[in-house]
């Protein structure tokens, strides 16, 4: 197979045929699109999702509402203010008779206008509508706002109007620098840089076709992170082959002999990182949250979207050129290979075998100083605090809370086949409601909004919906929806999905690496490394939220995203190191043949670590805190993993337990019976003396 994609013409014919046909399909079909529901972003089988379904069920109560807020800079609203107001009021859309209420203190009113649209394009249009009608030619000193559940949704969307283009551009661009940076040629970065956007693009839209087939929600993020993940997994793919194309054409003459000896060798790493992180997105499945499956499937077909290309066709496109195009550092056949030079990665590895244990013990202290900060952690993000760049709709909220009770803007909405009076009654006796009011009555159907006395995002207004929820259990058919409702059931559910989601992707990742390596030892070992790491980078990166960025909470979906990326995608630095280190102990034994494969490798995975961390941190260009927080869990996490834990602590462990890291499988033949036998160790320590430098 590796002689056929090497041939010249084969070369060819696939390079052009895999690019002409992506770019087909890409055209062709384009990404699939989907109408969003109002429960994609809920827990599914949770107590606000229910009573969202239920709710469809009135027509009066579909879509959404914004809430006008009034307010003057200083002083009460006038008698000609109110005229002026109710003015304003009558030419927003869709505003009909709504009724102004005023605030106790004089200073503001408000009134709640109806968003009949469900699609997140069509609310934003209404919102934006409202917010030109109501803003225009008030008195001097009066100010208008909109605030409430659509205009939140509006401000949301606005965050990625074209989001994924500017995300995209970012992405590669960075991409470009560090590929360029990483090859010192103004030439090599090109071919990988267009396989790996290419390839990007064919699983943007491939990946949303698959989600349309099986009825997968996604939601507007998603390309985003399939983008930035297929760019960052694809380019560490492309330099794991690109070096090891480089090495072997210091070893033959002729370029294609070289690669197909290249892409056979790096393949089997390729490929099981591939399956090793297809298995952890996929585990996101098991999610309660409809986009989350979403996310985990689209980001799986990128990864062997990705994986296919830089396995098929990459290999294709070089060996077109001759060496020329590595130009200024062309690789000339007789150089020493990296693993038999005495490279940075090599005289690293030579400190840390002379002292194994010693960076063993300072290595994990510093792990463990670092994963100190969890125990600070508090999870849960308000609404007021999910964008980097506070929007119009939470300095709406803040200001209203001044005036009125402060969940006038956002009430709980009890959906409700019952009585609507015995279910105002029940929900009116709740401590901390300020209020109750029937809504919507249709079909055998009816909607209680509650205003809730505490301020949004609390844990008072929590205890509050539980309590409400306590009240209203006995009644028929009875459900609590609702910002503050909706914040407790992704808590809940987010803790449940940590629960589930964690232990299985450790299991199905120590599996796959146990039928790679046919060890147990080894994949224990590196599990528990890349464990240890996420627990730093969450430690870490808590710190930084709190005394740089400033951030209250870390989002209940940060956890989950950056431990199944960071496991999957730290357990691929060492699949690259140790299935070279393997190879290499065939002929070297266990201890060296780790050195050895550290001073092979170590550039490679070093340059990939860099980029992918940079590529996550271009998450930071979206204004929602969130995927800022992903971002910078995973940057720092596969930095850390690149830096310390590849590059000191799993080789120490190697060179510590020697052949039994391999155990039980013997990664090379020891005499160990019979004449002249000696023992694992001592053969060790032999070929450490003829693998040593000489003077």
């Amino acid at each position: 197979m590796t002689d056929r994609i090497t041939r010249k013409w084969w070369a060819v014919a696939i390079v052009i045929l895999a690019l002409a046909g992506a770019m087909g399909v890409v055209s062709t079909l384009g990404e699939a699109t989907r109408t969003s529901a109002s429960t994609d972003a809920l827990p599914i089988g949770s107590d606000s999702a229910a009573a969202l379904q239920l709710r469809d069920r009135l027509p009066e109560a579909e879509g959404s509402a914004a809430v006008v807020l009034f307010s003057r800079e200083s002083g009460s609203l006038t008698t000609a203010d109110v005229s002026a107001i109710e003015a304003r009021l009558a030419d927003a859309p869709g505003a009909g008779r709504t009724p102004l209420q005023r605030s106790e203190d004089g200073t503001a009113a408000l009134a709640v206008i109806p968003v009949e649209a469900t699609d997140a394009t069509a609310v934003a249009e209404r919102v934006k509508d409202v917010r030109a009608a109501v803003k225009a030619d008030l008195p001097d000193g009066v100010t208008a706002q909109v605030t409430g559940p659509a205009a939140v949704q509006a401000d949301l969307a606005a965050v990625f109007a074209g989001a994924n283009t500017r995300l995209l551009i970012a992405t590669a661009s960075v991409v470009a620098l560090l590929l360029v940076l990483t090859y010192r040629s103004p030439i090599l970065w090109i071919l990988p840089l267009v396989v790996v956007g290419v390839a990007d693009r064919l699983a943007a839209v491939l990946a949303t076709h698959v989600l349309a087939t099986f009825s997968v929600v996604w939601d507007e993020s998603t390309i985003g992170i399939l983008s930035v993940l297929v760019f960052g997994a694809g380019t560490d793919y492309a330099l794991l082959l690109i070096s090891r194309y480089r090495d072997e054409l210091r070893r033959h003459h002729d370029r294609r002999e070289a690669m197909s000896l290249a892409l056979r060798r790096t393949a089997e790493a390729v490929l099981s990182s591939a399956v090793t992180v297809v298995i952890g997105l996929l585990t996101l499945l098991l999610s309660l949250f409809p986009a989350t499956r979403g996310l985990g499937l689209a980001c799986a077909v990128g990864v062997v979207v990705a994986a296919a290309f830089v396995l098929l066709v990459l290999p294709a496109a070089l060996v077109i050129f001759d060496r020329w195009i590595f130009w200024p550092r062309v690789p000339r056949e007789g150089e020493p290979a990296l693993a038999d030079g005495h490279s940075l990665w090599r005289r690293v590895g030579d400190r840390v075998a002379a002292h194994p244990r010693r960076i063993i013990s300072i290595t994990l202290v510093v792990l463990a100083v670092m994963a100190a900060g969890i125990a600070a952690i508090d999870t849960g993000l308000k609404s007021s605090d999910q964008f980097l760049k506070k929007p119009e709709a939470i300095a709406a909220s803040e200001r209203l809370a001044e005036s009125f009770p402060a969940g006038s803007a956002d009430p709980a909405i009890v959906v409700t086949t019952a009585d609507p009076k015995a279910v105002g009654a029940a929900v009116g006796a709740v401590p901390g409601i300020a209020g109750t009011r029937t809504v919507a009555q249709a079909d055998g159907v009816a909607e209680v909004d509650a205003v809730i006395e505490a301020d949004p995002g609390s844990d008072e207004a929590a205890e509050t919906v539980r309590a409400l929820r306590a009240a209203v259990s006995d009644l028929p058919e009875t459900h609590v929806a609702g910002t503050e409702a909706v914040a407790l059931d992704q808590a809940e559910a987010s803790a449940r999905d940590r629960l589930v989601i964690f232990p299985i992707v450790l299991a199905l990742v120590l599996v796959a690496l146990g039928l790679l390596l046919r060890s147990v030892v080894a994949p224990l070992v590196l599990v528990a490394t890349v464990v240890a790491t996420y627990l730093a980078s969450v430690g870490a990166s808590w710190w930084i939220f709190t005394k740089v960025f400033g951030f209250s909470a870390l989002d209940d979906n940060a956890p989950l995203f950056a431990f199944v990326f960071l496991v999957a995608l730290g357990v691929d630095y060492n699949i690259f190191l140790v299935t070279r280190a393997r190879e290499e102990s065939r002929e070297h034994g266990s201890r060296q043949g780790m050195l050895r494969g550290l001073a092979a490798t170590g550039g490679v995975i070093t340059s990939a670590g860099i980029l992918l961390a940079a590529v996550f941190a271009v998450l930071g260009v979206l204004p929602l805190v969130v995927l800022a927080q992903i971002g910078v869990i995973i940057c720092v996490g596969v930095l850390l993993d690149t830096l310390v834990v590849r590059t000191l602590l799993v080789p120490a462990i190697a060179v510590v337990l020697g052949d039994r890291f391999w155990w039980p499988r013997r990664p090379h033949p020891t005499p160990t019976q019979g004449p002249g036998a000696v023992s694992a160790e001592a053969a060790d320590e032999d070929r450490e003396k003829l693998d040593a430098p000489r003077p």
